[in-house]
């Protein structure tokens, strides 16, 4: 299976994505991590109003084989979450970078936030060098 890594995203390390719409960022994780981690059982996410701080962990990811920690790419505070994927985790793998987003959070400085993530070309150049 060929994996996707849109161009008009940017990554984590950690497998995280962001994209960004003006001060709006909807954070997903990349169909890399979905792949890796398997069947997807359970997801934890943080209550609207909730504030992400850049290197803390905001909730976590369940599959069969692993539970992974989930970082924010950017630090604000969440303005809607996606209950469906709460519901029912195992439907991010089918649309990981559109339905299957986890948090849209309103970002205080939006052209600061970014420095510290990765193209979609940094990004596969790294996980392709973890296979």
């Amino acid at each position: 299976m060929e994996l996707e890594y849109p161009e008009d995203l940017r990554y984590l390390d950690s497998h995280e994505y962001v994209r960004l719409d003006g001060e709006i960022a909807t954070i997903g994780i990349s169909e890399y991590a979905i792949d890796q981690l398997g069947d997807l059982v359970f997801l934890e996410l943080p209550e609207v109003g909730d504030s992400l701080e850049i290197g803390e962990s905001f909730g976590h990811i369940e599959s069969v084989k692993a539970v992974e920690d989930l970082y924010p790419p950017v630090s604000g505070t969440v303005i809607e979450r996606n209950e469906a994927m709460i519901d029912e985790p195992e439907l991010i793998a089918d649309d990981p970078y559109g339905d299957g987003w986890l948090l849209k959070v309103r970002v205080e400085n939006p052209d600061d936030e970014l420095d510290d993530t990765l193209t979609a070309t940094e990004y596969r150049a790294q996980v392709e060098g973890e296979e």
